[in-house]
């Protein structure tokens, strides 16, 4: 047979099939054809190497937020979130909904060199401006009919659902928008994605007698397997973690039920809460780098409004990081580095419903590989909340295949790797 292109040497570590070793990967028409320890060369029209450098399968990150200008500021552009960061597959949380999916299909998903599919919003507006003004996100503005038809009707791209349980929203509206929500998801038999942790500034009228650490409890009941809990890191209130210092007891009867943990890294990310909950015995399954225009150093797209001033409890101002970079955050917290990769890669295609072809290296698998640059030395991570970590590890976006087409890890996103 001759292959289309061979990448040669990389460490390749590929959960699903139990690799974990030197080998060779090649690919035909753009999909896997062959992994072995060594295939000839002559073999192959084209090679690479990847020696000295980590070969995973195609990642995908759960938790993106790209439905760019349509959402303002908050959405950037989907292939420098995607494969010019080593990144193959994007599920876009929240950013359209059943009004703007079709513009979603035709800007972000068409044109787009990173494949591209949407937790559709429970809310009507979306993701608009990054949930900035809590007004547009009460009851009111849900439609269960009208999300669950655009689902049915577009099974190709939406995966799921995004809503909202964050003491902002309870102390304003209660738990019926995670009611709706749930009912959205359970009528069109699609997982829903979560977010906890407080998000919406509160009311004038303060919390109206709503305890953050009551929200999980109230919303786990309404949940079916397969639902996703996001954030379990997170360092505001209303997450897995308690006033108290301890992981919510609902939270392993939840994922004794069959509910998902999904790590939304991003500007919630806390060092601190996460070695809380791995100690309590969270171990989360998936991971997602939740970046988007309030925490990442990009220019905000012109007329725009300003920050407001209520939400800098969420963001201490914007930095650079990636898909990798959340990696390495859950290397740093001990997680080993076969399950790390596994949460990027067969982990959300099993349980965010993507295609059976992703997320391995299988014999017939789409031609998906992420190669990162795998760093060993002293290095500074530092969280959202200013709590710095020193690790001995590393990893960055070298480049990607996808479909076997390559892609160079050129995002101006990228950070830069900081010394001890």
């Amino acid at each position: 047979m001759i292959y289309d292109l061979l990448l040669q040497g990389g460490h390749v570590v590929d959960p699903a099939n139990g690799v974990n070793g030197v080998r060779d990967i090649a690919i035909k028409d753009g999909r896997i054809a062959a992994v072995a320890d060594t295939i000839a060369p002559s073999s192959a029209r084209q090679t690479m190497s990847a020696r000295g450098k980590l070969v995973t399968p195609g990642l995908i990150d759960t938790h993106a937020h790209v439905f760019q200008y349509v959402t303002g500021r908050f959405g950037l552009e989907a292939d420098m979130c995607g494969v010019d960061s080593g990144v193959t597959t994007l599920i876009d949380q929240g950013g359209p909904s059943c009004m703007t999916l079709p513009a979603f299909r035709e800007y972000v998903v068409k044109p787009k060199k990173s494949r591209v599919v949407a937790y559709l919003s429970a809310y009507l507006v979306g993701g608009m401006e990054g949930h900035y003004y809590p007004s547009l996100y009460k009851p009111d503005c849900l439609d269960v009919d009208a999300t669950v038809k655009s689902a049915r009707e577009n099974p190709d791209i939406v995966r799921g659902f995004k809503a909202h349980a964050e003491l902002g929203g309870f102390a304003r509206w209660g738990i019926e928008v995670m009611r709706l929500s749930a009912e959205i998801a359970r009528q069109a038999d699609l997982p829903l994605y979560i977010h906890f942790g407080q998000l919406w500034p509160l009311p004038e009228s303060g919390t109206n007698g709503v305890d953050p650490d009551t929200i999980l409890d109230q919303v786990v009941g309404l949940l079916k397997p397969g639902d996703v809990l996001a954030h379990p890191f997170t360092r505001h209130p209303g997450g897995f973690v308690n006033r108290e210092g301890r992981v919510h007891d609902i939270v392993r009867k939840a994922m004794d039920m069959g509910l998902k943990v999904d790590v939304g890294h991003g500007s919630h990310f806390s060092f601190k809460m996460a070695k809380i909950a791995l100690d309590a015995g969270i171990r989360p399954d998936t991971l997602g780098a939740d970046m988007h225009g309030y925490n990442t150093s990009v220019p905000k797209p012109a007329g725009t409004p300003d920050s407001h001033p209520d939400q800098e409890h969420m963001f201490f101002g914007a930095v650079k990081f990636s898909m990798a970079s959340a990696m390495t955050s859950m290397l740093a917290l001990k997680l080993p580095l076969e399950h790390v990769v596994a949460m990027a890669t067969c982990n959300p295609q099993r349980y965010f419903g993507l295609p059976g072809d992703l997320g391995h290296l299988g014999v017939g698998a789409h031609g998906d590989v992420s190669i990162l640059n795998d760093e060993r030395g002293r290095f500074v991570l530092s969280d959202n909340e200013g709590t710095q970590v020193v690790t001995d590890r590393v990893l960055t976006p070298a480049f990607c295949l996808k479909g076997g087409v390559r892609y160079d890890a050129v995002a101006p996103i990228l950070p830069q790797v900081q010394a001890a």
